[in-house]
């Protein structure tokens, strides 16, 4: 009797980690020469330009173009040094928030190589490639369809494939174009000749090495002992490197943790970038449409419905692009521009409705789509109570006569103002019912906090300066310190109420370390023949 061989599942392998390193070379000119209408990049680029950034010594150049370059501008350079060489230089304002938008959206862009890409700013995109080089015939087509796709929309890139974000930021920097560091080269003889500046270091740490003589990264492979047979050396070398960079907790400050990380010792955690999706709301039709009121009413909705979608994300609409799917596969855009952000449906559908008038539906429309393509932070507002009131039957008063007949006649109150200065009486309470008291008028109203204790709190003042401001106090267990002070704002008892040994109050709008602002007081002031040392209560908080 033979015995059949039992079938075997084979694990699946795992594809060694593959990352894509991709340096736009000239992020900043190629964003501003792009900005520039076609007509005018031909003269833009005929004259030396530099981008410039304000600095504590005068304008200094953070880019320039290759008739700058040539001209003798160079980054970093004074712009007053960078005109005694090209007098005719032109200077630009740089724009480092415009330029790190595009590169978010270029990492976004770089998604079509990789499943997740990252930010490597101020001007590179790192994308995880594993297992996704074959889809393109391998990874030498996957780097030259990076640098087809990228010179197609006038960006100058070197991009570089390596098993770590180290190694392939090392290589599309330093190394020789179009570079791939294989999983089983040794990552140790093929970056040896790199500078050290391919580590990602500071500049003042490359001060630092250079005056040691360390410039290639094999010499610092050597004074680390890595790759060693003789780990108790390794160590010791490691050792005395460390000792002088011991106080450095940055990676980029630390020359052997961005060593490890390139040789892959120790994991460098990436942040992916992850794509928002835009509002967008849309209806399949159960029949084709044909008429004109019918498609409106069908616009109406979609608007009421993009409302919804912007409030949830507290966000209004700049640009409104309405697209309408024909039987015969023809699709239709409308679009609309607005001058503010904006949540109103009959706005949206008033300004659609003559981008309408000449839509031909042939032989009907039976999907149709609305997205906000451009949406801004808009908060939330609360509308009119009184056309509220006309439009959908929620009057104030019916709503107060509603709740005191069902929760009873105390139960439902409305702040008044009392005639007095002192905070804590100069506001109550009272029936919804019951007629308002006469107070006189007065001038500007002083800043008073949003929120006010219903009674206040005493504080430990831990330290005050010589003019009586706290410096650092304790509330309710925790210290605070004092960054900044306003006042003192001066508060008198009232004589015809209180007795004669009340003591008066210096009010301070203060804020602490982490933003937040208190409104205190200190009751009574030393020396005024009223008690002792003066205390401090805190008595409402801002927002």
């Amino acid at each position: 009797m033979t015995m059949e061989p039992c079938a075997s599942t084979a694990m699946p392998t795992v594809p060694p980690r593959r990352i894509l390193s991709i340096w736009f070379a000239r992020l900043s000119v190629d964003r501003w020469r792009r900005a520039l209408a076609p007509e005018a990049r031909a003269a833009a680029d005929a004259a030396p330009t530099a981008l410039i950034t304000e600095t504590a010594h005068g304008p200094r150049i953070a880019a320039a173009n290759d008739a700058g370059l040539a001209a003798g501008a160079r980054p970093g350079m004074l712009l007053a040094d960078a005109r005694a060489l090209c007098p005719d230089l032109t200077a630009v304002p740089a724009d480092p928030a415009a330029d790190l938008a595009a590169l978010e959206k270029l990492a976004l862009w770089a998604q079509r190589w990789g499943p997740w890409s990252a930010m490597d700013p101020p001007d590179g995109v790192l994308v995880d490639v594993t297992g996704a080089a074959h889809l393109l015939g391998g990874e030498a087509a996957l780097l030259a369809d990076v640098a087809n796709a990228c010179t197609r929309r006038g960006l100058r890139v070197r991009a570089a494939l390596a098993p770590t974000a180290g190694a392939a930021w090392a290589l599309a920097h330093y190394g020789p174009p179009a570079a791939i560091l294989a999983p089983g080269d040794d990552p140790l003889r093929l970056l040896g000749d790199l500078p050290v500046a391919a580590l990602r270091l500071d500049d003042d740490v490359l001060t630092v090495l250079r005056r040691l003589g360390i410039r290639r990264l094999g010499q610092l492979v050597g004074m680390t002992g890595a790759g060693a047979d003789d780990p108790q050396a390794e160590a010791a070398a490691r050792d005395a490197l460390h000792r002088r960079f011991r106080n450095r907790r940055s990676p980029a400050a630390n020359p052997l943790l961005r060593l490890d990380q390139l040789l892959g010792r120790v994991p460098e955690p990436l942040l992916p970038v992850i794509a928002r999706p835009v509002p967008m709301v849309q209806r399949r039709l159960m029949e084709p449409l044909r008429q004109r009121d019918l498609l409106d009413r069908v616009v109406g909705d979609l608007a009421l419905a993009m409302v919804r979608a912007l409030e949830a994300r507290g966000e209004g609409a700049r640009r409104l692009e309405l697209a309408l799917w024909r039987v015969d596969g023809e699709v239709l855009m409308r679009r609309i521009e607005l001058a503010a952000a904006t949540r109103e449906a009959e706005h949206m559908l008033r300004l659609f409705a003559q981008r309408l008038e000449d839509v031909d539906a042939g032989f009907g429309i039976e999907m149709v789509q609305l997205r906000a393509s451009w949406s801004e932070p808009l908060g939330l507002s609360q509308s009119d109570l009184d056309a509220a009131a006309e439009s959908h039957g929620t009057a104030l008063a019916a709503c107060i006569d509603r709740l005191s007949v069902r929760l009873g006649p105390q139960a439902v109150t409305r702040p008044v103002v009392r005639a007095s200065h002192v905070p804590e009486r100069a506001q109550g309470t009272q029936p919804p019912l019951a007629p308002v008291p006469a107070v006189q008028s007065a001038g500007p109203f002083p800043a008073r906090p949003l929120k006010l204790l219903d009674r206040a709190e005493p504080i430990a003042v831990l330290y005050a300066s010589p003019d009586g401001v706290p410096q650092r106090f304790r509330w309710r267990g925790m210290v605070r310190e004092v960054v900044r002070v306003e006042g003192p704002e001066r508060i008198a008892p009232e004589w015809w109420r209180e007795r004669s040994t009340t003591r008066l109050r210096d009010y301070y709008r203060i804020e602490d370390e982490g933003g937040r602002r208190y409104w205190i007081y200190r009751q009574g002031i030393a020396g005024d023949g009223r008690g002792g040392v003066p205390d401090w209560f805190l008595q409402g908080l801002f927002a």
